[in-house]
């Protein structure tokens, strides 16, 4: 937690074995813990963080969804963290940054995947979410539900080869089916983070409902209701929920198919739900909450289309016909003014769209409209066969950030690209090699790969073509 407006923090990735669920497992951890504590910051806040590497990877940390410059030494994940090796990163939150659940991980490309799924990630949140609260809400209890999943090899979490598709094992907070106390009538806040590498969850609670007041580190402006909520792998929901009569109750996923290609993700309960002791008076639930944002009617100066392809067996991922290099600008926009991005999936899976560096308004699904105070996302999915449009304004900072699918076995087989954000048409800072070619990368394809991610010999060594930090 940050005091006097700085919140100082070191993180050391090491391979320990540690408590994952209800095994004694090897993992990739933050601090020696699977699930590290939460780091909790302000608006106008400087965040500093010191990394250590004790892997025999390169690794570095993206702080996911915050509204940060992308040049070093804030949220730059070009740049890679050898074995032994220690990075200063420094961040100064605007302002202007909303309160909500965030997240950090690994963004060392090839390597996202793998360290991720194996257990590089934890929650961050901003506050203030409850000022936009009523009184008898502003005490209310709070509950962090980090989504982790993790597939066993032996005595260690699998980190590749990873197929989407094999039998996972799901925690909350790294925890096996923990119990989440209630009182009758109480209402609750739960942050819902999946901080997962590639799974989606389709939270439900049986005969309760989810009031979503907050999504992606974004307060809505109207309150909405559902009885299940889709979070995409890196996505977030903010909810307040409202224990009934007595009893237990579980926290589930619901069986979740995403496409001919895609996979099929079985139910699993995740936590128990036990409501007992006094009652309390149900509170009313708020219909508004944060501040109403909208680019509807916002001057668009540039329009661009975002194309997901894939191959026919899944082992390379595309951008606009790209694979990923860090080399090449993919899309160039300007400072201080709203673009209009339609995303495309030419696929039979969904895929998710994230971009760094600032947060989007969804505009529309397959041409049906989203009401603007429900809006604004950082990671929104893209339907099989169908496309999204959004519009964002490119506010505060320039530099060069990505844009991927935030199914990170997709973004490592290829699917990102570079978005270079420029003040009056100037590039913000030279690419590290050739420029625009419109050509399919050299010794960045991951062709050859399986669909899990894995480096097959006479490829390029993952995190090839990052700077190397030390």
């Amino acid at each position: 937690m940050s005091h006097h407006g700085l919140l100082r923090a070191s993180i050391t990735v090491e391979r320990k074995r540690v408590q994952v669920g209800d095994q004694m497992l090897y993992a990739l951890t933050y601090n020696g813990r699977y699930m590290p504590p939460t780091l909790r910051a302000r608006p106008g806040d400087v965040i500093e963080l010191r990394m250590t590497n004790r892997v025999d990877q390169d690794t570095n940390i993206h702080l996911h969804g915050l509204h940060v410059s992308p040049r070093p030494p804030a949220d730059d994940i070009f740049i890679a963290i050898p074995f032994g090796q220690t990075r200063h990163y420094r961040y100064e939150l605007p302002r202007s940054i909303l309160p909500g659940t965030y997240w950090y991980h690994s963004h060392a490309h090839f390597y996202s995947a793998a360290q991720v799924a194996g257990g590089q990630s934890g929650v961050l949140i901003i506050d203030d979410l409850r000022q936009y609260l009523p009184d008898e809400l502003k005490d209310i209890t709070e509950h962090t539900i980090g989504l982790k999943d993790d597939q066993v090899d032996g005595d260690s979490i699998k980190t590749s080869p990873l197929s989407i598709g094999a039998a996972t094992n799901r925690t909350v907070n790294g925890q096996q089916n923990p119990v989440i106390h209630m009182r009758p009538g109480e209402t609750q806040l739960w942050r819902l983070a999946n901080i997962g590498a590639n799974i989606y969850y389709k939270l439900h609670l049986p005969g309760a409902t989810f009031h979503v007041i907050g999504q992606d580190g974004h307060p809505v402006h109207r309150v909405y209701s559902a009885s299940s909520l889709v979070i995409a792998a890196g996505a977030r929901f903010d909810v307040l929920v409202q224990a009934g009569q007595p009893g237990v109750a579980r926290l589930e996923t619901l069986p979740y198919d995403t496409g001919p290609a895609g996979n099929q993700f079985p139910q699993a309960d995740l936590a128990t739900v036990l409501t007992e002791g006094k009652p309390m008076r149900p509170a009313r639930i708020p219909s508004r909450f944060g501040p109403e944002m909208d680019l509807s009617h916002a001057e668009v100066a540039a329009r661009k289309t975002v194309t997901y392809t894939e191959n026919a067996d899944g082992t390379e991922f595309y951008i606009n016909g790209n694979t990923y290099d860090p080399d090449r600008i993919d899309f160039t926009s300007r400072l201080n003014t709203v673009e209009e991005w339609t995303v495309r999936n030419n696929t039979d899976e969904q895929h998710s769209f994230h971009v760094h560096t600032n947060q989007f308004q969804l505009m529309s699904v397959n041409g049906t409209p989203v009401s603007p105070s429900r809006g604004w996302y950082d990671t929104v999915t893209v339907p099989v066969r169908g496309s999204i449009v959004i519009r964002t304004k490119f506010l505060d900072f320039t530099g060069k950030t990505v844009l991927h699918c935030h199914i990170l076995n997709h973004e490592n087989m290829g699917m990102m690209a570079v978005l270079d954000i420029v003040r009056d048409g100037i590039p913000s800072q030279a690419p590290s090699g050739p420029g625009p070619s419109g050509r399919k990368p050299s010794g960045h394809s991951p062709s050859g790969h399986s669909p899990s991610g894995h480096q097959p010999s006479g490829q390029s060594p993952p995190g090839h073509g990052m700077r190397h930090d030390g």
